[in-house]
């Protein structure tokens, strides 16, 4: 049976992760097994899903977690993406160089070989989200990668939160952009403080759906770890922003969507935002401020 291009199925593995990097992995590979069972042509991880978030406080000893690209990991998820003909985005700490480090996602194809790399150009510094001490912004620019299962966007956390990198993504050609993603609450947050800021970060990913009509795909991770309170809710939006499938706050759960890629071209047919960007008049935005 030959499958509808024009259709694809993905998987979000949203996971609470232990303390042990190899148990981590060996639970990533079972649910990306999961996935595809159940249809999955495209499974992407959540951020830095090889271990705890470390991210919490400046600790030189947490550079050990980091590994080359290609390395271990990916040897690993190539032999799943191979054997199940599908493609894997893993997100990892990547040890580039001695003192360069990056928080990186691969794009693993249908054949188990690394066909796309992304480096995670937005780099927070926060209470709570220490990576300027940890990671190198990132110098692989905003790109779609050609996979088997279609043109893919990656990016990474802090990233959804910037309309630039989601539009030059889909204007590369991406027809869907994954953000692997860690964020989560402080224990001193209010309810309402804690709705306002999940319904802020489902906005905006929502609001890059629409303005480039394309599917977007968030996938965080969930639990409790040291100071933070990650709140899952990983989400699938379409082309023009409705949520096909969430999930929850709390649990471990791997989401299974079928993505019509057809609503791309309908969506920006009725809603050209594409059509009339004034080109001629945004040289501006490569300033950080007008004055």
């Amino acid at each position: 049976m030959t499958r509808d291009l024009n259709e694809l199925t993905i998987g979000l593995l949203q996971m609470s992760c232990g303390t042990d990097p190899r148990a981590n992995l060996d639970t990533a590979i079972e649910r990306i097994d999961e996935a595809a069972s159940r249809g999955a042509q495209v499974v992407c991880t959540q951020e830095l899903f090889r271990s705890q978030y470390f991210c919490q406080a400046e600790d030189t000893s947490r550079f050990e977690l980091a590994e080359s690209i290609p390395g271990p990991t990916t040897e690993s998820l190539g032999e799943i993406a191979r054997a199940r003909r599908i493609v894997v985005i893993a997100s990892l700490f990547e040890h580039r160089a001695p003192g360069v480090f990056h928080n990186t996602s691969v794009v693993i194809d249908q054949r188990g070989e690394i066909t796309g790399r992304y480096r995670k150009m937005h780099i927070p510094d926060d209470p709570g989200y220490y990576e300027k001490f940890y990671f190198t912004p990132g110098d692989l620019d905003f790109v779609a990668h050609q996979t088997s299962a279609g043109r893919l966007g990656v990016l990474v956390c802090w990233d959804q939160w910037f309309p630039e990198a989601a539009r030059l993504t889909a204007l590369s050609g991406a027809q869907i952009l994954f953000y692997p993603t860690a964020i989560g609450w402080s224990p001193d947050m209010q309810p309402a403080t804690r709705s306002k800021i999940l319904e802020a970060w489902r906005t905006i990913q929502r609001s890059h759906a629409i303005a480039n009509g394309v599917f977007v795909a968030a996938i965080n991770r969930t639990g409790t770890e040291g100071e933070l309170e990650f709140w899952g809710s990983s989400f699938v939006a379409d082309p023009f922003g409705e949520i096909l499938a969430q999930a929850s706050a709390d649990r471990d759960e791997t989401l299974v969507i079928k993505c019509d890629l057809n609503k791309i071209e309908e969506t920006r047919r009725n809603w050209p935002f594409l059509r009339d960007r004034r080109i001629d008049a945004y040289a501006d935005l490569n300033k950080r401020m007008r004055n």
